[in-house]
């Protein structure tokens, strides 16, 4: 599945009885269900438990392409990893790793259009979210989970290679299609210009474009890189080019500053999972209604201003693989094994 993400909608299930209308709930929050396809009366909706739930519909979805084995791709489990090992410990992580700047770039260019992306702090989620995914990375391999890593550079540049590499660690045969875009199924697949590769038929690099990131930002990556590849002894993060680590490490207070402000922006995405789990749906309406016409209202003010003076780094959370750090989670199902 493309972001089900279902697994965010966890504290669901805490309050007895609310369980029963997870399927409702979920829908509201990304559009799920009809992304891809899926009718709700065709899955049993009586469970306490999220990962019934999540076997239920995941599985439903694979029965509906006739496929065997069932996982999901989604940047949103980057911090929930060990919880998600817990709940299916025959799962099969694939983590995939991309150049910290490039992603910030992508979450940049994807905030200039109304979307999720346009919310303040995405790039402050990212920044710090990719020392969280490499903690949940260390965490499973630390316990015996099944983790295979790849390089997104990598599998841009050499697709047919790293998917041999994938289908070794999945126990399935390599079929040349899957290291092609030709005929894939992209309907679950947000629609946004910054989908519009993964939407094409060629798998490559973007054409270079202008520097997109402020000098501030890119400053503050260089400093966190250089911290981390002295931390790991060079081992990590792993340069996709020739690179210079030697930049100043950031201070104390700015770590403690940032770790501060990326907790704020992880309570109140925790809040508003809370809310979308809990508050009923007439007043989340009313919510999405007004933000959506706040949006509308952002938009044709930028339109009137000359190009040079819009805002270009609008940073956001949520849906897309460009965004943030990306990890698959697969899980073969038991009576396959």
């Amino acid at each position: 599945m493309y972001e089900g993400d279902l697994f965010l909608l966890r504290t669901l299930f805490w309050i007895p009885g609310a369980g029963s209308r997870w399927l409702a709930r979920w829908e509201f929050w990304n559009d799920a269900l009809n992304r891809h396809g899926l009718t709700a009366g065709r899955i049993q909706s009586n469970t306490s438990c999220v990962r019934t739930a999540m076997e239920r519909a995941y599985q439903e979805y694979a029965c509906q392409k006739g496929a065997q084995i069932w996982g999901e791709k989604s940047p949103n489990y980057y911090h929930s990893l060990a919880r998600l090992a817990r709940d299916f410990p025959d799962a099969r992580f694939i983590i995939i790793w991309r150049d910290l700047a490039a992603i910030c770039r992508s979450v940049v260019r994807a905030a200039q259009e109304p979307s999720w992306f346009d919310r303040r702090g995405t790039t402050h989620r990212a920044l710090m979210g990719y020392k969280t995914l490499r903690t949940e990375c260390d965490r499973l391999v630390r316990r015996g989970a099944s983790v295979y890593q790849i390089q997104y550079e990598a599998l841009v540049e050499n697709p047919a290679d790293v998917m041999m590499g994938v289908c070794r660690f999945l126990g399935v045969p390599f079929v040349s299609c899957v290291a092609s875009l030709n005929g894939a199924d992209t309907s679950a697949i947000y629609n946004g210009r910054h989908h519009s590769l993964v939407k094409g038929e060629r798998i490559g690099c973007p054409v270079e474009r202008p520097e997109i990131l402020p000098i501030k930002l890119q400053k503050k990556i260089d400093r966190y890189i250089s911290l981390w590849h002295h931390q790991s002894r060079g081992m990590w993060p792993v340069s996709p080019c020739s690179r210079n680590y030697d930049h100043g490490k950031p201070t104390l207070a700015e770590r403690v500053f940032d770790q501060l402000a990326y907790h704020a922006l992880r309570s109140f995405d925790f809040l508003v999972l809370l809310a979308y789990c809990f508050v009923p749906f007439r007043f989340l309406r009313k919510y999405r209604a007004s933000k959506y016409r706040r949006r509308e209202s952002s938009v044709k003010m930028q339109k009137r201003r000359p190009a040079g003076q819009r805002q270009s780094d609008l940073p956001i959370s949520p849906p897309s693989a460009l965004r943030s750090p990306t990890l698959a989670v697969k899980h073969q199902d038991r009576s396959q094994r």
